[in-house]
């Protein structure tokens, strides 16, 4: 796995309540990170999310566990980072709702000297996490492409799959790109030769 940097990351704090978010932001600089964005408004954290590209987001619990939900909900829509949960103290109930909505940790603030091990282990897990969905991504455009050339030649799986890894080789192409460009261009092939 490629070595991760987990040090001077930019981490987004979303929050309703302020006080919070002020509580927060110097956690968040003494372990050495810089807090890019302190969002309350669920309405724009997730435009924020998207123009700003935190390497992480800590959203908190306040007042209202809907607003936070609603919170993480757009700040995962975007995709951007991972975003980890932060309480006041545990509440089983609301990190089961927030793991649903996609958060990949949660700390409370009683443990605020350990945030910087769960920031670690969350980006990594990040990282694999997107690592298998780009494998997953990969392998549907090669089945896809095998697919193809297996009703266009009349060939078996394995057949056409000589045919994907011949055609890698033969153009020092990866595989997966050789692949695409089948998927892509099938369209405009006939349907039999």
């Amino acid at each position: 796995m490629r070595e991760l940097e987990t040090h001077n990351l930019r981490v987004l704090i979303a929050n309703e309540r302020k006080d919070r978010l002020a509580l927060v932001a110097p956690i968040v600089g003494a372990l050495g990170h810089e807090v890019i964005a302190r969002e309350i408004d669920v309405k724009d954290v997730g435009r924020v999310t998207a123009r700003e590209r935190p390497d992480v987001a800590l959203v908190g619990l306040g007042e209202s566990s809907d607003h936070a939900l609603e919170l993480i909900e757009k700040i995962v829509h975007e995709a951007a980072c991972p975003v980890i949960l932060l309480l006041h103290a545990p509440d089983q109930g609301f990190v089961e709702e927030a793991a649903k909505r996609g958060v990949f940790a949660y700390v409370t603030d009683a443990a605020a000297k350990d945030w910087q091990s769960s920031i670690d282990i969350v980006l990594r897990r990040f990282a694999e996490y997107h690592d298998l969905e780009g494998a997953f991504g990969r392998r549907a455009v090669t089945e896809r492409a095998k697919g193809i050339l297996m009703e266009r030649h009349s060939v078996d799986e394995a057949s056409a799959f000589e045919m994907l890894r011949d055609r890698s080789r033969s153009s020092n192409r990866k595989l997966v790109d050789v692949a695409s460009a089948i998927v892509d261009g099938h369209p405009l092939l006939p349907k039999h030769p």
